[in-house]
């Protein structure tokens, strides 16, 4: 198919730069991109019918990650005093 329908991971290395030429980069086609990322997610690790609780493991752990990561500091602090 044409260049702009590709996926990403279907554009070769040498294809990049007029891939990424054809790509809409105002924030309403930022904001669509994010939504579709998300659409795809949710259609393969959630909504599915076979699925069982891996799609709300994996987001439940990115928050973990994300939580410990933006608290480190705090937590750092704590553990030294804790064992000093």
């Amino acid at each position: 198919g044409p260049l702009s329908e590709r996926r990403l991971m279907d554009v070769r290395l040498g294809e990049l730069p007029a891939w990424l030429a054809t790509c809409d980069l105002s924030p309403q086609g930022l904001l669509g991109g994010v939504q579709k990322a998300w659409r795809s997610y949710y259609d393969k690790y959630i909504n599915v019918r076979r699925g069982g609780p891996a799609g709300i493991s994996m987001l439940l752990a990115g928050y973990c990650l994300l939580s410990y990561g933006w608290n480190y500091q705090h937590i750092s602090k704590i553990s030294f005093l804790v064992s000093a």
